[in-house]
């Protein structure tokens, strides 16, 4: 399959500069990996937060390198609002045919969150042995970089005091959209009667490099910054993707034949939901994150996959496919520039932005082991 070849290609190409650099961790992370491994026996419960795109590609090799009955864990199927959710019920039903607990997670939903705290809550008392509220627990949010685990930390944190009445100033983990920005190992209250602390940890990656399947999807995901190739190739893989599988069918009803319609530039006004125009005045035509230019890149997807004659599953022949939306999605999205290749990084970059953000349709990449039980 093309898409297959296109994530083997990067994959392939940060596998060799990794080699070259000669590890996945710098000395921090080694640090953050021995401190966390010392108090993985210390504590009552592990969150092993992973991202719900790639349920087993962004598992924790700490973790990994426990017997599943040697450590009482939860398995955080984070980001799920990223993913598609039949896909993410059928990957919670294999983690519980291997006695495993685990949950779909948002961490911006409050609801969810406030469902997640009461699973953590129930989890607690059970290894407790006990009802009584006279104890201490802790527990210990683990992860690789960018699955959100300092999202969740927040998110548990404040819907934890609010439902304990809790007083006094309220502490937050540093959030950021690239990862590694968590540097040691942070307390927080999300509980009373009794009292739950949550340990915040620095993310941690395998000395070991990943097959390249698997170092694609991190990369793609974001788990692995945008350093190791060329933003233009990681969009390409996404695009492959997107191209081979039926998400862009969804967006048929954005299509018109009427181009001059409801095709929009950075000069033309942008159509609200209701059909009426917004105030020209009130649009930055540079901003990609507009709701009438995404609905105008989701359309753009839809006919340039729609249209497309040749073989979808030629690697030729997909390249020729994406070369024609890179330059479709250069105009929509109003970017301007004198070099071919600075215009199509900013079209990548914007493009991977709508992608990890859910701009553009629900993702698992990760396919479900053959052997389920």
């Amino acid at each position: 399959m093309a898409a297959t070849q296109f994530g083997r290609r990067i994959g392939a190409a940060a596998e060799e500069k990794l080699r070259r650099n000669g590890s996945m961790r710098g000395s921090l992370m080694v640090a953050a990996s021995r401190a966390i491994a010392e108090r993985i026996p210390l504590v009552d419960l592990i969150v092993h937060v992973t991202d719900a795109r790639i349920p087993l590609s962004s598992q924790c090799h700490l973790l990994t390198n426990y017997p599943s009955t040697s450590i009482k864990q939860i398995i955080a199927l984070n980001k799920m609002d990223l993913a598609g959710s039949t896909s993410l019920q059928a990957w919670m039903d294999y983690f519980r045919q291997r006695n495993c607990v685990s949950c779909g997670v948002n961490a911006h939903n409050k609801e969810n969150i406030k469902q997640f705290l009461s699973l953590i809550q129930r989890q607690v008392r059970k290894l407790r042995g006990t009802d009584h509220a006279n104890y201490t627990a802790t527990v210990m949010l683990i992860g690789i970089p960018n699955v959100g685990k300092s999202a969740l930390t927040n998110a548990l944190h404040q819907v934890g005091r609010i439902s304990a009445a809790e007083k006094g100033k309220l502490k937050h983990a540093t959030v950021s959209p690239e990862p590694g920005e968590t540097k040691d190992i942070r307390s927080f209250k999300i509980g009373s009667h009794p009292n739950i602390y949550v340990l915040d940890t620095p993310a941690v990656l395998s000395p070991e490099v990943p097959n390249v399947d698997a170092l694609s999807k991190l990369i793609l995901t974001g788990a692995i910054g945008d350093c190791l190739v060329e933003r233009k190739e990681i969009a390409q893989y996404f695009l492959a993707i997107h191209n081979s599988n039926e998400q862009y069918k969804k967006w048929e009803k954005l299509s018109t034949n009427d181009n001059d319609t409801l095709f929009f530039n950075g000069t033309t006004n942008c159509l609200t939901s209701s059909g009426s125009h917004r105030k020209q005045s009130k649009q930055i035509p540079t901003d990609h994150t507009q709701d009438c230019i995404v609905q105008n890149v989701r359309r753009t997807l839809f006919e340039t996959v729609s249209s497309f004659e040749g073989n979808i599953r030629c690697e030729v022949e997909m390249e020729a496919l994406i070369a024609r939306q890179f330059i479709a999605l250069q105009e929509i999205m109003n970017v301007q520039s004198e070099c071919e290749e600075d215009a199509h990084d900013k079209v990548a970059g914007k493009l991977l932005n709508l992608f990890r953000t859910g701009r553009l349709g629900h993702y698992i990449f990760d396919h479900l082991p053959k052997n389920i039980l």
